[in-house]
């Protein structure tokens, strides 16, 4: 079994307790406005303009596709830049095992492995196998998942995950649609889902105040999420929106001041949730 994979993170901070090796698959099933890594989004078509622009000739066009050469890659991103499809000809077709062949030469130092994307739950057997594995080493195993793929239908992957680190973009479905041009119905059926089953790890909310009413929004999310959090806690992240690696014409939204993230704090703190945090 392949997987599409994007990029490999040795060592993570941010994708879970501790020090974790983070693996991001390729594709994506909603758009974000304010996605962060908006080549992660869909596959390589390979229409060769990548190839004509790369300054290093990392990449060339064999056989009518993109093919890709890390060793003379200099990670300058002309290739990412030039794409008119939200992609990125640097993915790679791996297998399970050649994805634990990388993870494990940091398994004295890391605490588990966290899988995202693009959406990492449109490759669920994929991730299955790679947490089966990473379970033989005595890994921990993290889901990062927008929300939208019904987590009810795979059962035997979470039976090998630790748990979900699940993003609720926004809490509205109309303010929902805006963001990301997809309903949220399914992501809070997920977050109920997953909170009865002790599988919700981690609730994130990416905060954007040009794209919705952030207050009312993280204040209702709190109070839907207070039901949950009283059967097994997790931890709630607000994130604030920075311009670097979005699109351009999403650059100039307006970045959260510290003072509204810390009401945003106060507000889920005085609902009863104790690990919050603000990056």
């Amino acid at each position: 079994m392949l997987g599409v994979v994007t990029k490999i993170i040795p060592f993570s901070s941010v994708d879970g307790p501790g020090n974790r090796t983070a693996i991001f698959l390729q594709g994506c099933n909603i758009n974000c406005k304010y996605c962060h890594n908006p080549e992660t989004r869909n596959h390589c078509v390979n229409c060769g303009l990548c190839v004509q622009v790369c300054p290093q000739k990392a990449l060339s066009l064999e056989n009518g596709k993109v093919s890709f050469d890390a060793s003379a890659c200099i990670s300058c991103d002309t290739c990412i830049k030039t794409c008119p499809h939200g992609s990125t000809p640097k993915t790679r077709l791996m297998t399970a095992e050649e994805v634990m062949e990388i993870v494990r030469k940091q398994v004295p130092f890391i605490r588990g492995i966290t899988v995202s994307g693009g959406e990492c739950m449109l490759q669920p057997d994929f991730v299955a196998e790679l947490f089966k594995l990473a379970k033989k080493e005595n890994l921990g195993t993290l889901i990062d998942s927008n929300g939208t793929i019904d987590f009810r239908e795979y059962p035997d992957l979470l039976s090998v995950s630790d748990g979900v680190m699940l993003d609720i973009k926004a809490f509205f479905p109309e303010d929902h649609r805006n963001v990301t041009g997809a309903d949220n119905n399914k992501v809070l059926e997920n977050a109920k889902f997953l909170g009865e089953n002790n599988k919700l790890s981690e609730v994130r909310a990416v905060i954007v105040p040009d794209l919705y009413d952030v207050v009312k929004n993280v204040k209702a999310m709190g109070e839907f999420l207070v039901p949950l959090y009283k059967i097994n806690p997790f931890r709630i992240k607000i994130i604030a929106f920075r311009p670097m690696g979005v699109r351009e014409e999403y650059a100039d939204m307006q970045v959260p001041t510290r003072q509204l993230l810390e009401e945003l704090r106060g507000i889920l703190a005085d609902m009863g949730f104790e690990d919050i945090v603000i990056i």
